[in-house]
């Protein structure tokens, strides 16, 4: 019985991935990530896209926190939360997520504070 449940989870799950990867969610960079994942590491997977989620709520409440001045004037220091961000989200294959932080750092390049929320609104939007 156990045996059916897991080959019914692992075609669900591979339901889900052949979705991500045709909606243009993920790239074949998480597919050389999975390659990773082992005998020895059977959870590298999920340990690594955890980390990756971690690490990505505290960039969108750096981002946010300094959207969030009036004063804002560091656009450096916005540079270097959105190059983290869009080098983690290469790093597993986060294609979309990826593009919209190129399209916000392209954003905050040109000092073009409407296209900040723009791009703020949709990270928002792909983490849920």
């Amino acid at each position: 019985m156990l045996g059916l449940d897991a080959d019914r989870l692992r075609a669900d799950l591979n339901r889900l991935l052949a979705f991500l990867f045709h909606q243009g969610i993920l790239d074949e960079q998480y597919l050389q990530l999975q390659q990773l994942q082992d005998e020895s590491s059977p959870n590298f997977v999920s340990e690594v896209v955890n980390i990756y989620f971690h690490e990505s709520e505290k960039l969108l409440r750096n981002l946010r926190s300094l959207l969030m001045d009036r004063e804002f004037s560091d656009y450096d220091k916005m540079g270097i939360h959105l190059n983290q961000f869009i080098g983690s989200s290469s790093s597993i294959g986060a294609k979309r997520v990826r593009n919209v932080c190129v399209a916000f750092r392209t954003a905050s390049d040109q000092n073009n504070r409407a296209g900040y929320s723009i791009y703020m609104h949709a990270l928002y939007f792909l983490y849920g």
